[in-house]
């Protein structure tokens, strides 16, 4: 008899796609609170307001883990981009004063490996449960010939709420007011094209080799997680004095980044030496033959948060945070101006 076509002789297998969901299912179910009414065999997630948020406005985010991926498929390690991905998206809308409420992540892969899927969505509702939100769902496509043998593309989309009066735009932000910088764990998700290419083709390092200046394999270093602050920054929200502005620092560095809460008329003077980047930046410019202002334009250089505060605000703020793990720094000002703002190195 003839062999009848299935879709699996396609490059598709749905048996292998239910596998890793069941796999994965208990760690998407222990991020669900009451307020989640729907569950992962679902078509859509659905997810209560909380009654107690007076005017409650809904914020949104979506965003991705770009070539930082590049190096998880290198090393064949898929559980740490999870965080990454949540961590872009919640560190975002944390920016406008809201709390994350759920998360749902987007996977498209060439060919599903049950055991690889079960470690990106465990690393998913891991960073969750850290942030304080639910993984409400998500869609993992199999799509042969989109993408090469091994490689994949994962993305995210984040809805917090914030009361209305609660909302932090920058419209309160004013001359003089301080900025405090929150320390990164590295290159978070972003400037992973530059990296590589400096790195890997200009300087010639291996993935595996131990780098002295770095104290571990270069690889581990690159794909060190994106912190996850929106957690800790949601619980000072209802305690101390309101930030007139937060700043998820990604790509486009400092300035891009810092002087987005910043009314017109207003603009930055940050210092490098406030808060001296880690080494890996080092090795990236200097492989790389870099010049600094780009390093600053591309990279977070050791700042993965900065919240634009009162002076009288800046020290309850750093303490708090001290206290809950994160190292603070000022590391500029408020000053009249037009334009983002200048950098002394």
């Amino acid at each position: 008899m003839e062999k009848k076509t299935t879709y699996a002789d396609a490059g598709v297998d749905i048996a292998a796609a239910e596998r890793a969901l069941a796999r994965a299912k208990s760690a998407i179910t222990a991020t669900h609170t009451d307020a989640v009414l729907t569950g992962p065999a679902d078509f859509g997630g659905m997810i209560a307001l909380n009654a107690d948020i007076a005017d409650p406005v809904l914020v949104s985010g979506a965003d991705g883990v770009g070539t930082k991926l590049k190096i998880a498929f290198a090393l064949d390690r898929h559980d740490t981009v999870g965080q990454d991905c949540v961590a872009m998206n919640v560190d975002d809308i944390v920016c406008m004063g809201a709390r994350p409420l759920f998360f749902l992540d987007y996977l498209g892969i060439g060919r599903l490996r049950p055991g690889v899927v079960e470690s990106i969505i465990e690393g998913v509702a891991a960073a969750c449960s850290a942030a304080g939100c639910v993984l409400l769902g998500g869609e993992t496509a199999e799509l042969p010939g989109m993408y090469a043998e091994g490689e994949y593309d994962l993305a995210g989309f984040a809805v917090g709420v914030v009361a209305r009066e609660q909302i932090i735009d920058g419209s309160q932000v004013t001359q003089g007011d301080v900025i405090l910088g929150l320390a990164s764990s590295g290159l978070h998700s972003n400037g992973y094209s530059l990296a590589r290419k400096a790195l890997l083709e200009m300087g010639g390092y291996s993935l595996d080799a131990h780098v002295d200046e770095l104290g571990c394999a270069l690889g581990e270093e690159l794909l060190r997680p994106t912190r996850l602050y929106c957690a800790d920054l949601c619980r000072l929200f209802g305690t101390l004095p309101l930030p007139h502005g937060i700043a998820h620092v990604t790509g486009g560095g400092w300035l891009d980044n810092i002087s987005r809460p910043l009314p017109e008329g207003l603009c930055l003077r940050l210092s490098a030496a406030a808060a001296p980047a880690p080494p890996v930046f080092d090795l990236i410019r200097s492989a790389g033959n870099v010049e600094t202002a780009e390093m600053y334009r591309t990279f977070n250089m050791g700042l993965g948060m900065a919240l634009v505060l009162t002076p009288e605000a800046v020290d309850d703020w750093a303490r708090e945070l001290t206290g809950a793990g994160h190292q603070c720094a000022v590391v500029g000002e408020v000053v009249a101006g037009e334009g983002p703002g200048t950098i002394e190195f």
